[in-house]
Order: structure tokens, then C-alpha cells, then sequence
């Protein structure tokens, strides 16, 4: 396959995986099998797709700045709780073999799916202008963190279930948060991948590229069309990833 082509495929796929990513979750369920489609073994692709990651929700944490929704304190006290389980969970996916790798993503994604199709129990929602968190969300999010540092795909439903359920947040504070904890627990996970020479830098760019038009996209969209937009895509994003893991499509 020639260059050029490789471009086109890694930009379209970091731009759907980028609006998936941003307005709901599981963006990474596209790039990484594409990435070992390229050729790159598990690590290498795990790693590599943490460019995009970056770079998306550096583009989506400027957007919504931009629309005028941010709070940056709060984000990167969130955040914190996230930075010790990536580390710790990137250090333990650069030293599981493909075959592993990929038996742990199939049965992550069919959790996943189970925990989506499970009806959502009905939440009263808190000020988010003042809003402190509990210990429990806390110590979720390390593990979050952690399932973050070491696969990835789905993070973003993971992420939204604890801000939505456990901490009581509307669905576009809850994503507006959710980019900003990913940007920066993504920042030492891609560390380690790039020490132990896990990153193709050259397919990594050209996938972010695609990546960060998607993510910035995706939350200015959200913005503009409000709750229901994020609860329709939400619900059809689940759907399609019912569909493809019971291997409809």
C-alpha cells in the first residue's frame, strides 16, 4: 500500500475515532485494529495511538475553552487521581505479547458492551460550579486511570459513567471534563510507550491529524446542540459496537 493511501486511511480513521471519542467513547475500538492492520504489532499500535489521543483532546479542550466551558481546576484535580494508573498500567502493556493483548481487548470490549446495554438508573444532578467529588469516584478513577494506561479503547465510557453516575454531572460537563483528564493521563502513558520505542511517529502524526479535526469538531457540536445530541449519539455508538462484537458487521 502506498503512502499516500496510509495517509488518507489514518486521517479517516483518527477523525471518525476523534467526534466517537470526544461526544461519547470507544474512538480507539477504529484506530487500533487499523493500526494493526498496517502492520504494527499490539504494543507498537497501542502506543502509536496515543499520538492521536493527544492531540485530540488537546484540540477538544480548546474548543470547548473557546465555547466557554471550562474548569480547569476541577479537570486537573480529576485528573490527579488518574496519573499514578497510567503510568502503572502503560509499564504493563508494553510486556504483554500480542495473542494476550488481543484476547484481553476482546473481552474488554464484550464488558463493555454489557455494561452499556445495562438500563442507567436516574440522576438528580449536582452544582457543578462547586462540586468536590467522593472518595469512591476517586479511587475509580485511579482504576480508570489505570484500564486507561494499559488499553485505552472505551476509557471515554468508563470516564463518563463515573462523572455522569458517581459524581453527578451533566453530560456535557461530564465530556468537558472527560477530554481534559484523558489529555493528561495520556502525557505519561505515551512517555512510557515512546522509552521502550513503541511509537511510529510517522503513521502516529498522520492519524492525529485526523484525530484532532474530529475531537475539535465534536465539541463544538456538542455545545451547540446540547444534552440530547450527546444521549442520540451515545445510544447509537452503543448500538454499533453491540453490533460489531456480536460480529453482525
Amino acid at each position: 500500500m502506498d503512502e499516500i493511501s496510509i495517509t488518507l486511511i489514518l486521517f479517516g480513521a483518527g477523525l471518525a475515532a476523534g467526534f466517537i471519542n470526544v461526544v461519547a467513547g470507544g474512538g480507539s475500538a477504529i484506530t487500533l485494529p487499523v493500526l494493526i492492520f498496517l502492520g504494527l504489532d499490539s504494543a507498537t499500535a497501542n502506543g502509536t495511538n496515543r499520538v492521536g489521543i493527544l492531540i485530540q483532546n488537546i484540540s477538544a479542550v480548546y474548543s470547548f475553552k473557546k465555547e466557554k466551558y471550562s474548569q480547569f481546576g476541577l479537570s486537573l484535580k480529576l485528573s490527579l487521581f488518574t496519573l499514578p494508573g497510567a503510568v502503572f498500567g502503560a509499564l504493563i502493556a508494553i510486556s504483554v505479547g500480542d495473542d494476550l493483548f488481543n484476547k484481553i481487548l476482546a473481552v474488554i470490549m464484550i464488558g463493555i458492551m454489557i455494561t452499556l446495554i445495562l438500563p442507567p438508573k436516574k440522576v438528580n444532578y449536582e452544582d457543578e460550579s462547586n462540586h468536590r467529588g467522593s472518595v469512591a469516584a476517586f479511587l475509580v478513577l485511579f482504576a480508570t486511570g489505570f484500564y486507561g494506561g494499559f488499553i485505552q479503547v472505551g476509557i471515554g465510557f468508563l470516564m463518563m459513567a463515573v462523572l455522569h453516575t458517581m459524581m453527578k454531572l451533566r453530560l456535557l460537563i461530564v465530556n468537558m471534563h472527560k477530554v481534559f483528564i484523558i489529555l493528561i493521563n495520556t502525557i505519561p502513558a505515551l512517555l512510557v510507550f515512546m522509552i521502550a520505542g513503541h511509537v511510529n511517529w510517522k503513521l502516529g502524526l498522520s492519524l492525529a491529524a485526523g484525530n484532532a479535526l474530529g475531537g475539535w469538531w465534536a465539541a463544538k457540536a456538542q455545545v451547540k446542540k446540547g444534552e440530547n445530541f450527546i444521549k442520540v449519539f451515545l445510544i447509537i455508538t452503543m448500538m454499533l459496537m453491540s453490533l460489531k462484537l456480536f460480529g453482525l458487521f
